[in-house]
Formats: C-alpha cells, structure tokens, sequence
C-alpha cells in the first residue's frame, strides 16, 4: 500500500501591522507602543526627525512591541512612522505624533537666599517650534514595459516630497550605472540594455543631497526578442505587351512590370515554316527584337 503523500506546506501569512500610540511622554523621550494583528516580523523601523530636522531611524526587534525614542527636545512635535520588515521587505506603514513634555520651572513666590536655598537658573517657558517638515518615503518599484533592450521604471511616494532621485544598475559588462532624476518625476526609461539578462534596479530619495535610509528594489529579467517571421516577396505582374516598331523582316516588342521582379522571360512564336521557337530574355530586359 502507497503511503499517503505529506501534506503541502502553506507559505507564512503576510504579517499585518495594527495600531501605533504614544504610552508615555517626557520633557525628552517617547515611549511607542504597537501592536501586530497578524503574523510575525522579522524587525522593525522607526522613522523620526530630530531636533535638528535631520532623519533618524531606529532598529527594533521583530518581537518587540514597545520601544522608547530617547534625545529629542522639550515642547515640540515630532511625528513617527514605523515599517514592519519580513523577508527584506518594508511591510506596512502606521504613523503618530507626539509633543513632547515642557521643561519649565516656576518661580518660587519668595527670594531663595530668604528660604536659605541656593540660586538656581529658572527656565524661561519655550515658544513651540514649528512642526519640521515629514520625512518623505518611498512606496513601490515596478517595471511597467518591457522590451529586449529597455525597460520602463514606475514608483509612487506616498508622503512628502524629494529633491531628486537617484537609480543605479549595473550594465551587462556589470559596470555600476548611476542615472539621477528629478524630484517630481515618477517614471524612467532605461535603454541600452542586454536581451536575455537580468538586472536589479536600486531606487534611491534624495532630500538635501542626501539619501534616505529607505530604498527601492525591482528585479526583472529581459526576454529575448521574438524572430520575425520573413514576409514572403510579392508576387510580380505582368503589364502590357506591345509591339514598338516593325519591319519586313523584324518586329520589336516591349513590356511593362507594374510589380515586383522576375528571374528572366521566355518568348514563344512560330516562325515562317510553323516551327515553334522559343527567345530566353533576361529579367532586366524590357524590350526585344525578334528578327
């Protein structure tokens, strides 16, 4: 008796991310909190700019649901998004803000040498500093049309905006290609490529002349161009014959080949004592003397 065949293995689920908020405020710190409504991640990223609006990113475990941002600045807005990473893929984009807490200290209402404490410096209440500008971010990387010698780039930016682009490739004698973009375009051709071959296309946003951590991969393989079926040449055609000039002893005939070519014409006639004959004429010739 067989044994039965073991069941197939079902590839994991596609993780899902659930809800990000803020647990716990300082005057320099946030505490995140988040959970995960499907699946497992191998890691995860938080996303943030600092005080001085530059962009920072943290790396936290995939089993992890929490994780304090420590080193930001009192009274100010900061928004936070965070990816879930499975298999090299950026899975999922959640967002929040948070303030963080004032650093303020009140006047006491008597003079401090009266309640013999030491001098100390009193915080003047911070003006609330404008919001920085959100981190743009890269959505996906596709390849709309193929051909054997190009391909044509697609990807989206779901948030904010980049100075520019920057794609890099290696050619068929695998040299590293760098092709920039402008910051408002969303396609780009890439020509000059092998049939037969596969590449890997790196996109890259750039926001003051620097690159984001984040960056786009798109894998695709050129086929190779179809053989083209050979048309078969026209059929040529014969026009009018006709007979230009005569005499006692000759005639001369002409014709016309409205389409294509022939290999040569062959003339038939009977002569004086009925005897069939037969002229070769090349496939050039138009006319012909029959003496």
């Amino acid at each position: 008796v067989p044994e039965p065949a073991p069941p197939l293995e079902e590839p994991p689920a596609r993780p899902r991310l659930g809800e990000l908020r803020v647990s716990h405020v300082t005057p320099d710190s946030v505490q995140l909190e988040w959970n995960v409504l499907e699946g497992t991640f191998d890691s995860f990223t938080v996303q943030y700019r600092d005080a001085q609006g530059q962009p920072q990113a943290l790396a936290v475990d995939g089993s992890s649901r929490g994780v304090t941002v420590p080193g930001l600045s009192p009274s100010r807005r900061y928004k936070f998004n965070l990816y879930g990473v499975w298999g090299r893929k950026r899975i999922g984009l959640i967002s929040t803000d948070a303030i963080t807490g004032e650093d303020i200290c009140v006047p006491l209402p008597h003079p401090l040498w009266v309640l013999g404490l030491e001098p100390w410096h009193v915080h003047a209440p911070s003006t609330p500093e404008e919001e920085p500008p959100s981190q743009p971010i890269l959505g996906e990387l596709t390849a709309s049309q193929l051909t054997p010698d190009s391909v044509q780039l697609q990807w989206n930016v779901p948030e904010g905006t980049f100075d520019s682009f920057t794609l890099q490739y290696k050619d068929a004698q695998g040299q590293p290609q760098v092709v920039p973009v402008d910051g408002g375009a969303r396609t780009l051709t890439v020509p000059g490529l092998s049939p037969s071959r596969r590449y890997k296309f790196n996109l890259y946003g750039l926001e003051g002349g620097k690159p984001l951590p984040s960056v786009l991969h798109c894998d695709i393989a050129l086929k190779a161009p179809a053989p083209r079926k050979e048309e078969p040449p026209s059929q040529p055609m014969l026009g009018e014959l006709t007979a230009s000039q005569v005499t006692p002893d000759s005639v001369q005939l002409e014709w016309s080949i409205p389409e294509g070519t022939f290999d040569s014409f062959t003339l038939q006639y009977r002569d004086a004592q009925g005897q069939p004959q037969v002229v070769t004429v090349d496939g050039d010739a138009r006319t012909l003397t029959v003496p």
